[in-house]
């Protein structure tokens, strides 16, 4: 069967590669780095000679997740370099934006799962250890890793029930794959059991590395500085929306009955903004984009700003008073509320919550966070938060005592790394 999979890699090649031109008409992001992809590394600028930690963050939600992972590798191994490797543009410029400032942070794009590419990776890079962020399980990365002797820690694992159908239905595949992993670290009991239920040996539960996450004091202070050209109005965040929520939003938007209230809505993905601009303008409610708003005043004529950024989520959490974390109005499976809860701001979720259940759960029972059935369930219940000042602040209150009640993740990850790295620590 792997042969099969990676003869299908080979094969579909070509049109990967026409994709990759594709997207890039709206993501020039993707036309860049291609050579990386397809295992050629001359440009990376890391010594051959480096001892590398490679830590693979895939999008933009591992990568910031994996935040206080790297920065504890860095902090207790001082002479070793993370390799730090993604496979979208936004991840990439994501872990940019966090680790600009570190020199022994080095960015590349993780090649194509054929065993070709990942082997020639893998002799570029020669990694002491590689860490999987949360589900990124690739059958011929665990296979070249285990014949280069690279020990495998899948971290701040989590695996739906849903996932664990599907690869069980491909078990010469995904099952060989996680039988090959050194260490799982689990963010919840749930998922430590499916995880094992696959065949990954040695599953510990170490919680939820994102409850490490600190806000930066810039964001914080940005998020204020907005506020203050918000005004004193009320101010609902529905951030991470994805594909046909923001029409779900806006057409709900009449429920939502506070005087003089903005919405600020945050898509995902950066290639969207703009039509998600052309919707909001298209019913007529007027619009401040933040690429375009510079330090301009948002007075009382606008109902809208439209949080068209990258790198900037604490911000927008600090300069609102209550947030809908999106991705959860449709079937996707939700988005990380932590981040809000971290900046102490009360919490709407929808029904569909399956890649978070845990979290999400947690968060309602401890008051922290409310679920909506829909968008216009939402604004129902946003409307008698926001009205109700004491309400949202003990919301907040709760929000904030949940975030810090669940850290210490890291550490304990940590400690299930650092035995992997011990000969080659000294």
């Amino acid at each position: 069967m792997r042969l099969i999979y990676s003869i299908a890699w080979w094969s579909a090649l070509p049109l990967v590669l026409l994709r990759l031109l594709v997207r890039g008409r709206k993501e020039p992001g993707y036309r860049h780095h291609v050579a990386e992809r397809l295992g050629f590394y001359g440009a990376v600028p890391l010594a051959r000679d480096a001892r590398v930690l490679w830590v693979h963050a895939v999008s933009v939600g591992e990568t910031r997740a994996a935040q206080p992972l790297v920065e504890a590798l860095l902090a207790e191994y001082p002479d070793h370099v993370v390799l730090l490797t993604h496979m979208t543009p936004t991840g990439r410029a994501t872990g940019r934006s966090l680790f600009e400032k570190e020199p022994r942070v080095v960015q590349s794009y993780l090649p194509y799962d054929t065993g070709w590419m990942v082997a020639r990776f893998l002799r570029r890079f020669q990694p002491r250890l590689c860490v999987l962020m949360e589900t990124e399980v690739w059958p011929n990365v665990m296979r070249q890793c285990r014949r280069h002797n690279v020990p495998v820690a899948l971290v701040n694992a989590r695996l739906s029930e849903r996932s664990l159908h599907k690869a069980l239905r491909l078990p010469s595949l995904f099952v060989e794959a996680a039988k090959a992993m050194t260490v799982v670290a689990a963010q919840t009991d749930s998922d430590a059991v499916r995880i094992r239920q696959l065949g990954a040996p040695h599953v510990q539960v170490t919680g939820s590395i994102k409850f490490d996450i600190v806000p930066p004091d810039a964001m914080l202070q940005r998020g204020e500085a907005w506020r203050r050209r918000f005004g004193d109005r009320p101010v609902l965040i529905c951030a991470n929306t994805r594909d046909g929520e923001e029409a779900l939003i806006l057409d709900a938007l009449p429920n939502l009955n506070v005087p003089d209230v903005l919405l600020i809505i945050v898509p995902r993905h950066p290639q969207r903004f703009d039509s998600v601009a052309q919707q909001i303008r298209s019913r007529g409610l007027s619009l401040i984009r933040r690429s375009e708003s510079g330090d301009a005043v948002v007075d009382g004529n606008t109902r809208v700003f439209l949080g068209d950024s990258m790198g900037e989520m604490f911000a927008y959490y600090a300069a609102g008073d209550l947030a809908c974390v999106c991705g959860s109005l449709l079937p996707l499976g939700g988005h990380n509320l932590i981040e809000a809860c971290a900046v102490g701001k009360p919490v709407l979720v929808g029904p569909y919550t399956f890649n978070f259940a845990d979290a999400a759960e947690n968060a309602i029972a401890a008051g922290a966070a409310l679920r909506v059935q829909d968008a216009v369930d939402m604004m129902k219940q946003a409307s008698r938060i926001l009205l109700d000042n004491e309400a949202c602040a003990e919301m907040g209150r709760q929000a904030l005592a949940f975030a810090r009640q669940h850290g210490g993740a890291t550490s304990r990850t940590m400690a299930l790394l650092s035995p992997l790295l011990e000969p080659t620590a000294e």
